[in-house]
């Protein structure tokens, strides 16, 4: 899959392809990304990629036409039809469900916006999709560029040093939708602090229920929404809705 990012600030990219586990994907080129700044499709000795808001206002507005200019090289480029993602706090919320969907497409164009925002005239001619992060503002879309792209990264095959570790990651299907349970690690006792004793019995049947139920209790207090889902889904047993009756909230 390609990812062609769109951004006035492409030097930010470089040490988070570089970086971590993920850094396998981009290496390999399982997940190609490509760096575009649109600046030098913009005309002029400034190369100017932004003006004023009309009707006033703070801040500036990226202009449509090098963004028009930058989308039409790239697509010239991949030679095939690819979505444009605008990173906007208007989006859709990116989720697990998106996330797996776009791990297995063939890639998206990504578009970070910057300053006051982008004319809107370019977002209702060209993007396609616009995503969001959550109900916040960041300087800029790189941030929820880099966030989408380690999402996808880490859920392609090889990638991860255990093949089904992303199958036990919170909000996967592999846990029913739920939050993942706590992790310990050695030492046994830290700070006055004992592993929980279930975790160390060798007791596989023991083990497991004691994390599905963590993960109901946790999934329960911070996400009651998810806990719904899943009970919509038919993922909740018997032995499920007896211990979340049990819990006091």
């Amino acid at each position: 899959m390609r990812f062609d990012v769109l951004t006035l600030f492409p030097e930010l990219f470089p040490p988070f392809l570089a970086s971590g586990v993920t850094r396998r994907a981009f290496e390999t080129g399982q997940v190609d990304v490509r760096l575009w700044n649109p600046r030098d499709y913009a005309q002029g000795n400034y190369r100017r990629v932004d003006d004023r808001p009309f009707g006033g206002g703070p801040g500036m507005v990226m202009m449509a036409q090098p963004l028009l200019e930058c989308v039409e090289a790239v697509r010239a480029q991949r030679g095939a039809p690819a979505p444009v993602v605008l990173f906007s706090p208007v989006g859709d919320r990116l989720d697990h469900a998106a996330v797996a969907r776009w791990s297995a497409a063939e890639g998206a164009i990504l578009l970070c916006g910057r300053y006051e925002g982008i004319d809107q005239r370019f977002i209702e001619r060209h993007v396609d999709v616009q995503v969001s992060l959550g109900d916040f503002v960041l300087s800029g879309g790189e941030i929820a560029a880099m966030a989408l792209l380690d999402a996808v990264a880490r859920l392609q095959p090889g990638v991860l040093g255990d093949q089904d570790s992303h199958q036990l990651d919170s909000f996967n299907p592999g846990l029913d939708g739920l939050l993942d349970c706590p992790h310990y690690t050695r030492p046994e006792e830290w700070e006055g602090v004992r592993v929980p004793a279930e975790l160390l019995s060798g007791h596989h049947a023991q083990i497991e229920r004691w994390r599905r139920e963590r993960r109901l209790e946790i999934t329960a207090r911070r996400r009651p929404d998810l806990i719904e889902a899943a009970r919509r889904q038919g993922r909740l047993t018997r032995a499920d809705e007896t211990f979340l009756a049990g819990l006091l909230l």
